[in-house]
């Protein structure tokens, strides 16, 4: 991603004074101007002194800033100038813009500060687990008036589950303010997922607090902050993007002895991709969703799919999965042909009576799957409320 509200420097004035500098600069034989060893004072022709030679051209700006990545490419860095990195207390992790500029890389952790683009929040111990921690904060710092969203990379994110019984985070909380979205509030497993943060009216600094209880004995976490300028960000209200023709979209803390979270409210988007016009979903395994049970109006439980036709799931559902359809006969199974499509989708699968398999097709953009989960005031089973793991595929205009 090409930083474009960057200031550019002009690519023509710079390889105008780097040839230049090349025929003011002597030749030398067999010294290498980019190698670390060659830091010494060195006298050649005319006893010209060339002392730390392999630094000189590093204070010359890089054309552009974008994205790169290390060497190891595990991770993502900034390409920028490698005076500039370091004086901004990066890492340089292998070359870019064809040897000038380095792949820089931001790592802090707790009690710090994110004034960069491409910023790898970890815990005080990482690779390793932490333990003994209370708290942990950071402030994140918007570094051009054009950035709109965050962009946040959970990589690893393990911290205490939820309470089993309501959803709620009693112990450890990850909590996301500052911005003029809904406070991001998360906790258990949540390696693999992302989330959109809108800060484009937001004061310069947003605030990221974690509040760690005394039951959990270790932690790791690492997410990528990213931040994104208006012209790419993620569409207003998605909390979730996903881009591609088919993957895979989850509740937060899905996981096999998780639990999904209480007081959640938003948008898992997906971009429509060029000649696609609709969009399947089906179940990731038989056990992938779990959201109820259902209640219906006479307080009776019934564990039945979203399909079953005896009331609105929408009316009944404290939490509840919205799968837009702009028809009741959308639901496709392999040996029932068509069934009913329900807008709030709950209970014991997603199927319409209870099938292993089945999907729903939809065509109405753009492309959403709505997530509403209560404030957690009732106890229910976890193995009732794991969550929702759903696979996608965007389907051809006919």
């Amino acid at each position: 991603m090409k930083l474009s509200f960057k200031i550019k420097n002009n690519i023509l004035l710079f390889s105008s004074v780097l040839v230049q500098l090349v025929k003011c600069v002597p030749v030398l034989d067999n010294v290498d101007i980019w190698s670390e060893q060659n830091n010494t004072e060195l006298t050649v022709h005319n006893d010209v002194n060339l002392k730390r030679l392999p630094r000189v051209l590093n204070f010359f700006p890089v054309p552009f800033e974008e994205e790169c990545l290390s060497t190891d490419r595990r991770r993502k860095g900034v390409c920028m100038n490698a005076y500039e990195c370091n004086f901004q207390s990066g890492k340089s992790y292998g070359k870019c813009a064809l040897g000038f500029g380095v792949c820089c890389i931001f790592t802090v952790t707790c009690n710090n500060e994110i004034f960069n683009n491409i910023t790898y929040f970890v815990n005080p111990d990482f690779p390793d687990l932490s333990t003994g921690m209370s708290t942990c904060s950071l402030t994140v710092k918007k570094i051009d008036p054009e950035i709109a969203q965050l962009r946040l990379d959970f990589i690893h994110f393990n911290l205490g589950q939820p309470n089993r019984r309501t959803g709620v985070c009693d112990d450890d909380i990850f909590i996301l303010s500052g911005g003029v979205s809904r406070d991001l509030k998360l906790c258990g497993l949540n390696s693999g997922q992302h989330a959109y943060y809108d800060v484009e009216n937001a004061n310069d600094t947003i605030t990221i607090t974690m509040n760690l209880g005394t039951k959990i004995i270790s932690r790791l976490w690492e997410v990528r902050v990213t931040q994104i300028p208006f012209s790419e960000r993620a569409p207003s209200g998605c909390l979730q993007y996903h881009s591609g023709v088919t993957g895979i979209i989850q509740t937060m803390n899905f996981a096999d002895n998780g639990r999904h979270l209480a007081d959640q409210d938003y948008n898992i988007c997906m971009r429509q991709e060029v000649g696609m016009c609709s969009i399947s979903y089906e179940p990731c395994h038989e056990n992938s969703f779990k959201i109820g049970p259902v209640a219906s109006s006479t307080n009776d439980e019934v564990d039945v799919g979203s399909g079953d036709g005896s009331a609105r799931m929408d009316d009944i559902c404290d939490d509840k999965i919205y799968v837009p359809c702009e028809s009741e006969d959308l639901i496709m199974t392999e040996n029932m042909g068509l069934g009913l499509c329900s807008l709030g989708q709950c209970g014991g699968s997603f199927c319409p009576m209870g099938e292993k398999t089945c999907r729903i097709e939809s065509s109405v953009t753009p492309f959403t799957v709505g997530v509403q989960f209560g404030p957690g005031s009732r106890e229910e089973s976890p193995e009732d409320n794991l969550g929702m793991c759903l696979k996608y595929q965007q389907l051809p205009c006919v």
